[in-house]
């Protein structure tokens, strides 16, 4: 029985007592049942699944029980029996939701019809024609004036060179060759302007008709925003005291998120307070299909949301004694040396072990990192030394320059896709197909760093080619080729439904936690900055 309410933004995993409760949970959904009429299949359709969290509760009578809740709604419906019900106020949002939802979709609909009609496509239509008939002309006529640009050239230097030819008659030749050069002249700038015309007729009516697509996109949201203020007032959230304040005054004066008020564990919270029961220990985990931008895996236990949840659960919260959150402290290295593969005058390759940081972190408990073990074993070292890294959890080949000049050459060599990369890993399920190329863009998770997601608008590029080397039950050894070098990429390639749609072996962020991340760095490849030639080097995987 845990001392205090354990932090529901611990980030290493609920405690024993709610994981009990959220597993009895997740034998149900696995056996295929919501609640009677529901089943458990509808969390793996193209909607995706549904975060679900267990609450365990003291009663007034001092036994024990577990609340269930989902986040948002699920199957279309705010109310499932087996979970605890909506924050809101149904009367409250009763009066606003269907002026809401109809206004929303009118405008919406006026969005979607301009966006599909015939107005709209033809003049598309007709100036992507003109633009691709003005790029088409521009390089022909580029190519042709290139051509005889060559020719007057030659034609030039032959005039020159030629022997019996009066200064007269050499000027006069020369004079054709420039009078046949302002023709060209003449001609792109009779060629732009009818291009200009073509551009003043097409143009400003295509963007014209943009804008308007714009503006009732933006009439749409702007809207949005002010129902959204509205459903926001039919929240009312009291705490563990008592007290009860508008969900919108615990934002700072900022709006809140949309969802603010519907995630598991604030439902679970006001549920407990409303009745009378007394918080014990709270679990959060994911099931069904992963959401669009991946970051969520079946079964596994996730803290609470930092946008929607931050500032709630901590009023939510006062009244009880509630334990600081525990952070991840990486274990000590499993060797106090570094495993030197290759050293020279100029640079030197290391073979990291798993739980080995590649550079110190801010706090005291996170300084012993290869960076700091490189400092103390080359003093004379100049430079930034890592020329890259690799994350806490992976271990395998890394190489560091002991001069700046070395390091600014095996940058470029990074920053050029010139260095070959190869990593091991063993995949949590079976992989389809037997190689291939998952490109996904990646960003952080601004509401749970330090993990990834995929987002196809402000995401940065990621490519990773791999194939697959031995297939066992369970389990699939693959090698990744990284054409890039995003934070996490191979483990979000791996995890994420359109890359390889299962987790690396042991991976606490995008799968499940286990002795070891299964992920090895085995093959790097590169030219000596100082001697010219390729090198390779190996470090087979030590699973």
């Amino acid at each position: 029985m845990p001392g205090a309410f354990p932090s529901p933004f611990d980030a290493l995993g609920p405690h024993a007592l709610a994981r009990r409760a959220a597993e009895a949970l997740q034998a149900e959904l696995r056996e295929g049942s919501i609640a009677p009429g529901l089943p458990s299949d509808v969390l793996q359709g193209p909607d995706g699944g549904k975060m679900f969290g267990v609450l365990v509760v003291r009663q007034p009578d001092g036994t024990f029980g577990v609340l269930r809740a989902f986040s948002a709604m699920l199957a279309g419906r705010w109310d499932v029996p087996g979970f605890v019900p909506p924050v809101f106020d149904r009367e409250a949002r009763a009066r606003v939701e269907p002026v809401a939802d109809a206004t929303v979709k009118a405008l919406l609909a006026r969005a979607e019809a301009w966006s599909a009609s015939d107005e709209l496509r033809r003049l598309r239509e007709d100036d992507d024609a003109r633009q691709s008939r003005e790029a088409t002309e521009r390089e022909a006529m580029r190519l042709r004036h290139d051509g005889r640009r060559r020719q007057r050239h030659e034609r030039r230097a032959a005039i020159m060179a030629t022997q019996g030819l009066t200064d007269a008659e050499r000027a006069q030749a020369l004079h054709a060759l420039d009078q046949e050069s302002r023709g060209d002249k003449a001609e792109k700038r009779r060629w732009d302007a009818a291009q200009e015309e073509a551009r003043r007729i097409l143009a400003p009516a295509r963007a014209k008709a943009e804008r308007r697509v714009r503006a009732l996109d933006r009439l749409r949201r702007i809207v949005s925003r002010g129902f959204m203020k509205q459903f926001h007032d039919t929240y009312a959230i009291t705490n563990a005291r008592g007290e009860t304040r508008p969900l919108r005054s615990l934002y700072g004066g900022a709006e809140p998120p949309s969802g603010a008020g519907d995630c598991a564990g604030a439902k679970l919270l006001a549920h407990a307070f409303a009745h009378g029961l007394h918080p014990v220990a709270l679990a959060e985990f994911w099931w069904g299909t992963p959401p669009a931008s991946g970051g969520r895996i079946q079964g596994a236990f996730y803290p609470a949301c930092r946008d929607k949840c931050g500032p709630l659960l901590p009023f939510m919260l006062e009244g009880l004694t509630v334990s600081a959150p525990r952070v991840f402290v990486p274990p000590p290295a499993p060797t106090p040396e570094l495993s030197i593969v290759f050293e020279d005058a100029w640079l030197v390759v290391i073979d990291k072990p798993c739980g080995l940081l590649s550079v110190p972190g801010r706090e005291a408990a996170l300084l012993d990192s290869v960076l700091t073990r490189l400092r103390a074993r080359y003093p004379q070292a100049t430079g930034p030394l890592l020329a890259h890294r690799l994350d806490l959890d992976t271990s395998g080949l890394l190489v560091a320059a002991l001069d700046s000049r070395t390091h600014a050459s095996l940058q470029r060599q990074f920053l050029h896709r010139d260095v070959d990369k190869r990593y091991v890993a063993l995949i949590d399920g079976p992989v389809q197909g037997d190689s291939g190329t998952i490109t996904l863009p990646l960003r952080v998770d601004l509401d749970d760093r330090p993990r990834q997601i995929v987002d196809p608008v402000h995401g940065k590029p990621a490519v990773t080619g791999w194939e697959v080397l031995h297939r066992a039950a369970g389990h699939t050894r693959v090698a990744f080729h990284p054409r890039t070098g995003r934070t996490h990429q191979l483990r979000v390639h791996a995890a994420h439904p359109k890359g390889l749609g299962a987790p690396i072996l042991g991976d606490p962020l995008y799968g499940h936690a286990g002795l070891r991340l299964h992920l090895h760095a085995e093959t790097l490849s590169f030219v000596h900055p100082a001697t010219g030639q390729r090198v390779s080097f190996t470090r087979a995987a030590p699973f």
